[in-house]
């Protein structure tokens, strides 16, 4: 396979800047690969694959009626991030994280963003994701949202936006590392040349932010990782993160409240836990408290929470900073907290909640991306140009009925990246989520999940829509040539 003959075509190209011509940061690695024999690439391709499936890096697809559980579609070619451009992100992340979680924290007290008129009061109450239980909740030192994945795009320019925040439980991070250990098999020779940033101590850093959030004392604190359980579409890495830290998995049957505190069953009798890493979403914590027909959570946990008694990461609540018409807010939240402007820039919005720009985007919708509040995985958006006039009737109806419920953004011309396809490579659009844990101070994993829409001309990168994924080099500089 010779790379020389990819075509980016016209768009932004992660790794060429037209046929033939990689762009510097790529150079070496394209060298190498082409310097291999005929099909050596494809073989290393099916290997990396034959790895993934090796080492149970999987995940359900909900409503798959086979049941089986899939492989995260995986392509050896790696995209690749210059270290200035990373310092760059990794700033820009830290100043949405900060702003974010201040935001969250005066929304649940005392509310001066809403009372200074820079967010509408009703636009927080009326979001799906707020949570009138968790008002004059204090999480151990102020921090509600320990573990962000924050989805990055570049337009035609190459120029960088983010697209959404993703704070209530993002997923992904299980995959970052498993690619990183089957390229390291897979190219060990170019990995060695390129020497990008590692992302394998993650896991421990992920520890040590839970540790930093439970009681001080001579011994570590307890930490265990809820999980809805095996039907779950991120099971795998619930159980590959709990494993890689040392602590123990657990369902709510498998935890209690007892005297106040929160305890989990073992085969030694109870045992209390001090920080519970949750991967349920807040309507399922706590039967008591949120919905009383769960049987995922715990009833009495949010009493113990409130009491100061177990720390919840991520705290509940976080919901609202994941809406999406909140997200149209944070470059004032970010200049409202931080005094500063947004270095990241969001993809210019318009609020269906807004009449005069409710009535642009009903006019326009053949141009645009429109997207629901609070849906995730690849779900609840339309994609404007690619739709028909029916279904584009249907969301203006739909639209008309709750406006509250929808945004539109600017359909963007996402960068692309080459990819495998039969024996030939062709170009794919992909974004970017890093990922950021907020303990002690704020670290951004170097890299993060650069995902690929595989479908031909797709916008919509999600795994279950068929997406899939890369690994993702943060170079440090230095390349041995």
């Amino acid at each position: 396979m010779k790379l020389g003959t990819y075509n980016p075509e016209v768009f932004y190209d992660e790794l060429f800047e037209s046929v033939g011509k990689p762009r510097p940061l790529a150079s070496v690695l394209v060298r190498n690969l082409e310097s291999m024999p005929d099909g050596e690439l494809i073989r290393r391709q099916q290997a990396a694959e034959k790895a993934l499936f090796d080492l149970g890096i999987t995940f359900n697809v909900y409503n798959n009626q086979s049941g089986l559980e899939r492989i995260f579609p995986f392509d050896v070619l790696p995209r690749m991030i210059e270290a200035m451009e990373w310092d760059f992100i990794e700033r820009g992340l830290k100043q949405r994280i900060r702003a974010l979680n201040l935001f969250l924290d005066d929304i649940y007290h005392d509310q001066r963003i809403v009372k200074d008129g820079i967010v509408p009061k009703e636009l927080i109450l009326s979001a799906t994701g707020y949570r009138k239980a968790c008002r004059g909740l204090n999480p151990p030192w102020g921090i509600w949202c320990h573990i962000t994945g924050t989805d990055l795009v570049k337009d035609g320019d190459g120029k960088l936006f983010v697209l959404e925040d993703n704070i209530r439980c993002p997923s992904g991070v299980s995959y970052v590392i498993g690619n990183r250990q089957v390229m390291k098999r897979a190219f060990p020779q170019i990995f060695g040349a390129m020497n990008p940033r590692p992302v394998e101590d993650y896991p421990s850093r992920l520890l040590d932010m839970l540790q930093f959030l439970g009681p001080r004392s001579d011994n570590p604190p307890s930490v265990a990782l809820l999980t809805p359980g095996i039907h779950n579409s991120a099971y795998f890495e619930h159980s590959f993160l709990a494993q890689q830290m040392g602590i123990e998995l657990v369902t709510g049957n498998d935890l209690a409240v007892r005297d106040g505190y929160l305890y989990m069953r073992t085969t030694r009798g109870f045992k209390r836990v001090d920080v519970l890493y949750r991967r349920i979403d807040d309507d399922f914590l706590d039967p008591e408290v949120f919905r009383p027909d769960s049987m995922l959570g715990v009833p009495g946990l949010m009493d113990v929470y409130r009491n100061g008694r177990v720390a919840i990461a991520n705290a509940p609540g976080t919901g609202v900073a994941d809406d999406k018409v909140v997200y149209a807010y944070v470059p004032k939240i970010i200049e409202y907290y931080l005094g500063e402007e947004i270095l990241l820039p969001n993809v210019d919005t318009y609020m269906c909640w807004v009449p005069e720009e409710r009535d642009y985007v009903l006019k326009h919708m053949e141009e645009l991306v429109i997207k629901t509040a609070n849906d995730s995985g690849g779900y609840g958006v339309l994609i404007g140009p690619h739709s028909t006039q029916a279904v584009l009737k249907q969301w203006a109806e739909r639209i008309q009925d709750n406006p509250r419920n929808f945004i539109a953004q600017k359909t963007l011309s996402l960068s692309r990246a080459p990819v495998i396809v039969g024996n030939s490579c062709e170009g794919r659009h992909v974004d970017l989520r890093p990922f950021a844990l907020y303990g002690k101070d704020i670290y951004v994993m170097p890299g993060g999940l650069t995902r690929v829409a595989l479908k031909k001309g797709s916008l919509v990168v999600n795994s279950s829509q068929g997406g899939g994924s890369k690994d993702t080099w943060v170079l440090s500089g230095g390349l041995v040539t």
